[in-house]
């Protein structure tokens, strides 16, 4: 016999969670969630290390940032934020740097002492003719910042991110590294408001979901399961969108990472929450020491650092890879997702898009309005 449910939920991340939270406290509706993973929260989800007792993000260090107040105030019913202002240094040739570029790398890289005035001339001096129309990341990159610096601190991180020649790569993906004239060092644009929740991530989803209408299956895959279930008003999926319609046309191309710890006996490693190493050279991209983002908490004599590997794993898309082969796979597949009336599909992974958490959760609430 089936299992009766008004609002059948695909993963727990902030998309399925928030609308899950919505609908159970607003419509007064039950909502079951079925979550593959053993753990509540996608990729956001946090846990102490057994040895440090440090709360780690498992899925790679995530600072929540906005500008919109809306986003704020509906998370705030959850969390308090603890002021982490979040800044990214990256390693070059054993000297570090400032991430993004800034007046401070530029100055420090060259031996000069511009200032931010006189920045755009001096890179002007340094971009080759010709890249108007840049095609792919490398021209893109190169347009803005001159050969130089795109080889020291784009070009070799890029390759190691994406297991890709950046010339393969669309020129978009730059997009989110920004170039500053200014000493400004926050990694955020929208960062109005920023920081880490001060009870961990895994605290919020918890008290989301605490709710006598909402139902949560954990290591259950939708995939198996969802015959078991009689759905009175809508699914709502937050997994792969080519999964969910047996690759028909093909699968969508994803970046996955992976994580190795140590234990450091210092009580501190890096002096900051992520470094980034952008030569060849290191086969990591950063390294994470996560008890950087919890300032307020008492420091522990030893830390755990945690190296990230960017890797091909079709079990765990992370990234998703928006050159044009895989955007025009994308358009067929949301294209055939308009004709699910009763599917809801939202995320990255449900979207193909690489969204901030900021962006989930506002893209949830809208969803949310449409539904009630």
């Amino acid at each position: 016999m089936k299992k009766e449910t008004d609002y059948l939920i695909v993963g727990s991340g902030f998309f399925g969670s928030v609308l899950a939270e919505r609908i159970s406290r607003v419509l007064n509706k039950r909502v079951t969630i079925l979550e593959k993973r053993n753990h509540i929260g996608g990729n956001c989800y946090s846990h102490r290390d057994e040895e440090t007792g440090i709360e780690y993000h498992k899925y790679g260090t995530h600072i929540f940032h906005t500008n919109s107040k809306e986003v704020l105030q509906y998370l705030s019913q959850f969390t308090e934020l603890n002021g982490y202002y979040h800044q990214v240094l990256t390693t070059h040739k054993n000297r570090v740097y400032q991430m993004p570029i800034n007046l401070e790398t530029i100055n420090a890289f060259f031996g000069v002492n511009l200032r931010p005035f006189e920045v755009k001339d001096f890179l002007s001096q340094k971009i080759p003719k010709g890249l108007d129309n840049p095609k792919n990341l490398e021209e893109k990159a190169i347009s803005q910042i001159g050969p130089e610096l795109y080889n020291a601190f784009i070009k070799g991180y890029t390759a190691k991110q994406w297991q890709k020649d950046p010339k393969d790569l669309p020129a978009s993906i730059i997009n989110r590294l920004p170039i500053r004239s200014s000493y400004n060092e926050s990694y955020f644009n929208n960062g109005r408001y920023q920081g880490i929740p001060l009870e961990g991530f895994t605290a919020i989803f918890e008290k989301m979901l605490d709710h006598e209408l909402i139902e949560v299956h954990l290591e259950k895959d939708y995939f198996q399961e969802r015959d078991n279930y009689e759905v009175l008003e809508k699914t709502i999926y937050t997994g792969p969108i080519d999964r969910y319609f047996e690759y028909c046309f093909g699968k969508l191309d994803w970046r996955s990472v992976r994580f190795e710890h140590e234990v450091k006996d210092v009580e501190d490693y890096q002096g900051t929450s992520v470094m980034n190493y952008a030569d060849l050279e290191a086969p990591y991209t950063r390294i994470h020491e996560p008890k950087h983002l919890h300032p307020e908490r008492k420091s522990t004599q030893k830390t755990l650092i945690i190296k990230e590997y960017s890797h091909d794993d079709e079990q765990a898309p992370y990234y998703p890879i928006n050159d044009e082969k895989n955007k025009e796979l994308y358009r067929q597949y949301a294209q055939k997702a308009k004709q699910e009336k009763d599917v809801l599909f939202g995320g990255r992974l449900g979207t193909y898009s690489y969204y901030d958490m900021d962006q989930v959760i506002a893209q949830a609430l809208t969803q949310f309005q449409k539904l009630s």
